[in-house]
This record gives C-alpha cells, structure tokens and sequence, in this order.
C-alpha cells in the first residue's frame, strides 16, 4: 500500500531535502524516524528536492508498506520521535500509482523579504533600502507561460529539459514584509531564488523590468542577477488531481 505524508520543515539545519554523505537531511531523518516506528526499512520519496536552508510549508513525500496502520497514531510517534524543526502533518493512504514527485501537477513556493530587523523570524531576508516593487510587479507578467529557464538555473545541472510552465508569479507588500509566490508545474534547481534576486535588480533600477524577456531568450545564467539566499525561500504548497485518496476500506 502507498502512503503520502505532509511534512514541514525548517530546513535552517539541514542540508536540504534529499540524503547525502555525511550530511543532515530531512529525508533521513524522516526515513530513520519511519523505519524505527514500522519495524521495517522505509525509505521516503519527495515531491521536490530543497535545497540546503530551503524551508517547506509543504513538502509531500510518499512510502510503500505491506499492512494498513492507523494513521493518527503513527502521525503523532512520528511527531514525538523527530526534531521540532520537523512536522508530520497529515499521513494518508493513496492509490498505488500515485507518485509524489510526478504525478504532482504544480509546486508553489514563497520568498519572503523583511523590511525590519525581527530576531523572531528566520525564514526571511532582511531589506531595509527602498524597493521600487511597481516595476517588480510589472516584470512577473513576463515570466508566466512555458519557457526555457536556463537564465535562472543552477550551471552543469542534468535536468532533461529546462523548460518550466509558470502559472502564477505576483509581489504582495504591506508596511514590514515583502512575498514573492510562483506557481508552476515544475522548477530548476536554483530558479526561484535567481527569479528573485533579478526582481530585486530591477527593483533597484539596475535593470529593466522588460528586460526580463532578453534574459529569458539568451538561456544564459550570466544574464540573470544574482541570487538571494536559501533562508527566505520557502516551498508552500504541492498540488494533486482529486482522484488520487485510495477509497478501498
């Protein structure tokens, strides 16, 4: 049987999402905290691969296992058994052919910016110059559409393609926090975090908000502007058809 769990994280401590030598990371820690409470070798597949300092609001990750067990119960050792910077939300059971990674329609993510020094929040990047966020909100109706993004991506990644299909990109502003969203059906590693960091070139005049276009057609990272750093970023929310529960008693 398949199972989705909901997980949320601050990933200050880790070295992102995906295990790797001699580093902490949330997926070991998730397969270590399974494993110990099922009895048996489990081994967790996410929905997307955070990186290093990256948080999620909602990761979704999904693990095979022979027998049926309650839910709630496993949830709450789960809950008792990782570290406070780990949140099991919800665990369900869902079709065998559901895959967390790919049958995911969308992922959204966040990059929060504070205007003012909080010692309270750590999942933001502290800008205190003046922003022009107008020109900034003109340059994400650019962005929407299927494009190739290698402007924004990390060099020498081994991704298939690098074509994207963002359905929403949008800035929200009020007097202390400054909220980057974009929705797509996928991202490039890196790509988020070197949207922003362009934005806010165009935010400090250094660029043209139209300019995005030229960046986006030379597929070259060299083009783009600099990008900001993983504490802001966030992952908030993966998307799924309506069909995928497993309604079988």
């Amino acid at each position: 049987m398949r199972f989705f769990i909901d997980i949320s994280y601050d990933g200050t401590n880790y070295h992102g999402w995906q295990i790797q030598p001699n580093a902490k990371t949330v997926q070991h820690q998730i397969n270590n905290a399974l494993s110990t409470i099922l009895n048996c070798n489990i081994s967790v597949v996410g929905a997307g691969r955070t990186d290093t300092g990256v948080h999620a609001k909602q990761l979704i990750a999904h693990f095979d296992f022979e027998n049926d067990f309650d839910l709630l119960k496993i949830r709450n050792k789960l809950n008792g058994f990782l570290d406070n910077d780990i949140s099991i939300n919800d665990i369900y059971k869902v079709k065998d052919d559901v895959h967390a990674r790919f049958s995911a329609i969308s992922r959204t993510y966040q990059y929060r910016i504070s205007k003012v020094k909080n010692p309270f929040i750590r999942q933001s990047f502290l800008i205190t110059r003046k922003i022009n966020t107008k020109e900034m909100i003109n340059a994400c109706k650019l962005l929407i559409g299927e494009k190739d993004f290698s402007a924004f991506a990390k060099l020498h990644s081994d991704n298939f393609t690098n074509k994207c299909n963002i359905y929403y990109a949008g800035w929200e502003e009020d007097s202390k926090h400054l909220v980057f969203t974009i929705k797509a059906n996928r991202f490039l590693r890196n790509m988020v975090r070197a949207i922003v960091g362009t934005m806010l070139e165009i935010g400090d005049g250094k660029i043209k908000s139209t300019d995005i276009n030229d960046i986006i057609l030379s597929k070259d990272r060299t083009k783009a502007g600099y990008s900001v750093p993983a504490l802001g970023l966030s992952l908030v929310n993966v998307e799924y058809e309506n069909d995928i529960i497993d309604e079988r008693n």
